[in-house]
């Protein structure tokens, strides 16, 4: 038998916080999936990975959230300049 009780609705945070949670996302995924990459590369994907991704992780997202913040406006400057925008 089917569960009829529904969940409560889950609260979203307001739109003006959209300027700091996309890229607090992305540098998570991006800065965790370029330091696993480097780090598979420099000691190996078996060999130390699981020591020491974690630090790799961590100095590559306290670097590249900052930057986030700093470049998104040039890039999305740069990409109005390039791609037609919807009317």
């Amino acid at each position: 038998m089917p569960n009829t009780q529904s969940r409560p609705a889950r609260r979203k945070l307001s739109p003006k916080y959209g300027w700091i949670v996309m890229p607090l996302v992305l540098s998570i995924l991006m800065s965790a999936v370029v330091s696993a990459v480097s780090t598979a590369m420099t000691v190996g994907a078996i060999t130390q990975f699981g020591s020491r991704w974690p630090n790799a992780w961590l100095v590559s997202w306290v670097v590249g959230f900052p930057t986030l913040i700093i470049v998104l406006p040039v890039v999305r400057r740069i990409v109005a300049a390039i791609v037609e925008q919807p009317r």
